[in-house]
């Protein structure tokens, strides 16, 4: 799977790229047909400790699946997205067995 990571004011790590990369590969296990993701991460500024915003579009046939998190850290975030998008990715593989 191909993955894009955009950050918006921000440089990002290679740790953190690895770390992302790491995560979405095992959704690969869930679902084997996807086409790719792209991560945006963006840091907001307000007063808030929870300021770290990570936004992953999956991209998969018969339509994409997109998830927004906000937590303390980016790593936080990409695991809550990547739990969010089994569940769904589960979801739309039981509709798509269920028409055929």
């Amino acid at each position: 799977m191909k993955v894009n990571v955009q950050s918006v004011n921000f440089n990002v790590d290679q740790k953190l790229i690895d770390f992302i990369q790491v995560k979405l590969d095992k959704l690969e296990n869930y679902y084997d047909k996807i086409i790719y993701a792209d991560v945006f991460l963006k840091v907001q500024n307000t007063s808030e400790k929870e300021n770290k915003i990570t936004e992953i579009l999956l991209s998969i046939p018969g339509g994409d699946l997109m998830v927004k998190k906000t937590c303390k850290k980016f790593e936080e975030c990409v695991d809550e997205c990547i739990s969010t998008l089994q569940r769904q990715i589960v979801r739309k593989k039981e509709k798509m067995n269920a028409h055929v």
